[in-house]
């Protein structure tokens, strides 16, 4: 059966008509359906008409088929594989292992409109980039097993600029929030594209800390382009479509499957000079992302976290692997750039330890030290992680040489808790939390 693209709160929306789909009609001259379409798909010559067979062969030969698709090149473009299929003949020219295939591709190319279907897509804002193309991302052409083509909406990233794939665990610590959004500030301010999955965590973090310092971010997604996943990541992925960018090898209208994020992966690290993984468990789904970066020939680096904690472990086994470890923006930026060096695009400033602690994330360092009193020196002393009032008391007096009751204690913490710089978990312990 045909795949029909899904008309729903997820889709992109590139002007009001679109809440109705474009009706197709056999009978509808070439310029009734450009007409209709809002695309004269003569117009970029040859190109245009190829890729509206090369986005029908997509569609037609199914999910997981990269090997199959390849294999096809042989029986020539994708507009003679097409006439093969409408003629009956594509099955004489496969053999015995793809016949499944061939008649799954004939029966889905009974009447289905290419440039009806390409023309419609296009007006809805999504352009497909074949790996033959001058704007299909160098590093990506270089990676085994390269996608075929990826379908985009929005900007792709620019080759001469650095990118790196800021990755980890979808239910992170509020230490893996903080430090996700100081990276993803800082390379935004020193000109590197930020690459990521959009997932919840981590992931969406880091790009939406990039793009809120007004860098750029290219989210990599393992559904369709046209669909929002996570759906709380909705504010995220709308930024992504007007100061960013988002890409996926899946035809329009895919739904997000368990089985399509593992080979999104190679693609989120095949876009990067290098991956960061700032938090994951010891069994994480972000390994997979590390691993295809190692064989791409990837820098990986990893910020190291307590033995005890199993946000950290994935991270820790990382490190013990050969890893690089840091703890900061500005130890990636030295070694992606050389000595504070610059690529051409990308400009990192004298003192960029200054720069790059400013911003965001700076200001939300900034709510700590300008606090008075007990409480700003409360602050100083919280952690992301959750710590009992005896605790903290002891810490307390230890740092500032001096005694503070238990009620005061308990009063300014709650106070800091009232402000939202603090939080209480279990009645009698509590943390450092981001004030947004």
């Amino acid at each position: 059966m045909r795949v029909k693209e899904k008309q729903c709160e997820h889709q992109i929306r590139v002007r009001k008509e679109e809440s109705e789909p474009v009706r197709e009609s056999k009978n509808d001259s070439k310029e009734e359906r450009e007409s209709k379409e809002g695309v004269r798909l003569t117009e970029s010559g040859k190109t245009e008409t190829q890729k509206a067979y090369i986005h029908w062969l997509y569609q037609a030969a199914g999910l997981g088929c990269r090997g199959f698709l390849r294999s096809l090149s042989s029986l020539g473009t994708p507009g003679e594989i097409y006439r093969l299929a409408v003629s009956g003949a594509l099955s004489e020219k496969l053999s015995e292992r793809y016949q499944k295939k061939a008649a799954q591709i004939s029966e889905f190319t009974r009447g289905y409109d290419v440039e009806g279907a390409y023309g419609c897509m296009r007006e809805r804002g999504i352009f497909l980039v074949t790996e033959e193309e001058e704007q299909f991302p160098k590093r990506l052409s270089r990676i085994p097993d390269k996608p075929y083509a990826l379908y985009c909406v929005g900007k792709l990233p620019q080759e001469q600029k650095k990118a790196v794939a800021v990755i980890g665990a979808r239910d992170c610590s509020g230490y893996g929030r903080f430090m996700a959004e100081q990276f993803g500030a800082a390379f935004a301010r020193a000109g590197v594209q930020v690459i990521s999955g959009m997932a919840r965590g981590i992931d969406g973090i880091g790009q939406s800390a990039a793009l809120s310092e007004g860098g750029y971010s290219l989210g990599v997604l393992g559904c369709g382009v046209d669909i929002c996943y996570p759906r709380e990541n909705r504010a995220l992925y709308e930024t992504l479509l007007t100061k960013g960018g988002v890409c996926s090898e899946y035809p329009p209208g895919t739904a997000p499957r368990a089985v399509l994020f593992p080979p999104r992966n190679r693609i989120i690290s095949g876009l990067c000079d290098a991956v960061l993984v700032v938090e994951a468990r010891e069994r994480s789904g972000t390994l997979i992302t590390v691993d295809m970066a190692l064989e791409q020939g990837r820098e990986v680096y990893a910020m190291p976290g307590r033995a005890t904690d199993p946000l950290s472990c994935g991270c820790n086994g990382l490190i013990r692997q050969g890893a690089g470890l840091v703890s900061s923006p500005e130890e990636v930026l030295a070694e992606l750039f050389g000595d504070g060096g610059a690529l051409k695009g990308n400009a990192i400033p004298k003192g960029n330890g200054a720069s790059l602690g400013s911003g965001r994330a700076k200001q939300a360092q900034g709510k700590l030290v300008f606090l008075e009193g007990v409480q700003g020196e409360l602050l100083e002393i919280l952690d992301f992680s959750p710590l009992p009032v005896q605790e903290l008391q002891d810490r307390y007096e230890r740092k500032y040489r001096k005694t503070v009751a238990l009620p005061v204690l308990f009063k300014e913490l709650l106070e800091l808790c009232a402000a939202g710089c603090a939080g209480q978990v279990g009645g009698g312990y509590f943390m450092r939390v981001l004030k947004t």
